[in-house]
């Protein structure tokens, strides 16, 4: 149902299902999936696509163009996810030429007052508490889970299952199943609770362990460290997912205690 105090550009395509509440706001080429909830007062800016079952409460801007002065008005897209979830005053900006679109992806939950910038990825199952804000380009990967006030540099990548203390500065790259905290931000140790509850085994777990001793506690400069775990540390995709993120790092990972 659309609210008759709603403003729905004719060009947009919205689901049969899509619920529109008073003084919302869609501009035209949107389209917004089946049962997704579009609440009193959100706007929905142009070029964005959002998925199935999605819930964008009051306030929310979704698709806004970039804060960006090299942006110059070019075709760009912001995509968001089925089931996801804004809240309150969050806001996503649409891409830049630079990649030409910011995506958030599926099962997120964004918070009230959080900022996704130009050109950003958050994959899947990605939560990110209240006042986060992702500056361009960077990339979330799944299931990391950001504190509240977390102020994430350009061009950072957070891992997969990574915990981040709420109010962290991110300046450098957070390898995946970590805990990151303190100030400067650093590695405090692996998200041994969050892997329990997405059903890594024991072995996982213990392999994920053995490869952090050697990254961060063997007093070896990562090349050593990277070198004595493809040697000691049998294969596995928890391994390789952690040496491949390392070794792709352009900005350098966190450091350790």
């Amino acid at each position: 149902m659309v609210s008759p105090l709603a403003y729905v550009h004719p060009d947009a395509k919205l689901h049969e299902t899509v619920e529109v509440g008073p003084f919302a706001f869609i501009d035209k080429d949107v389209e917004i999936g089946e049962g997704t909830v579009i609440d009193a007062n959100a706007t929905v800016c142009e070029h964005t696509r959002i998925g199935k079952n999605c819930h964008v409460f009051p306030t929310a801007i979704v698709g806004a163009v970039p804060q960006d002065l090299k942006f110059q008005g070019e075709l760009t897209y912001t995509y968001i996810g089925d089931n996801t979830v804004l809240r309150e005053c969050s806001t996503v900006h649409r891409g830049t030429a630079s990649k030409g679109k910011t995506v958030v992806g599926n099962n997120c939950l964004i918070m009230a007052y959080c900022h996704v910038a130009h050109d950003v990825v958050v994959k899947d199952h990605v939560i990110m508490s209240n006042a986060t804000q992702l500056a361009g380009e960077v990339v979330v990967e799944d299931y990391a889970v950001i504190g509240g006030g977390t102020l994430v540099h350009q061009f950072s990548h957070i891992g997969a299952h990574v915990m981040i203390q709420g109010g962290s500065h991110v300046n450098k790259d957070v390898p995946p199943f970590v805990m990151a905290a303190r100030d400067p931000i650093q590695f405090c140790g692996i998200n041994s609770v969050g892997l329990g509850r997405r059903g890594f085994t024991k072995e996982q777990v213990e392999t994920i362990q053995q490869v952090y001793r050697l990254v961060y506690m063997s007093k070896m400069n990562m090349t050593q460290a990277m070198e004595k775990v493809l040697a000691d540390v049998p294969q596995s995709a928890e391994r390789d997912l952690i040496v491949n993120f390392i070794k792709e790092s352009p900005r350098g990972v966190i450091k350790g205690l």
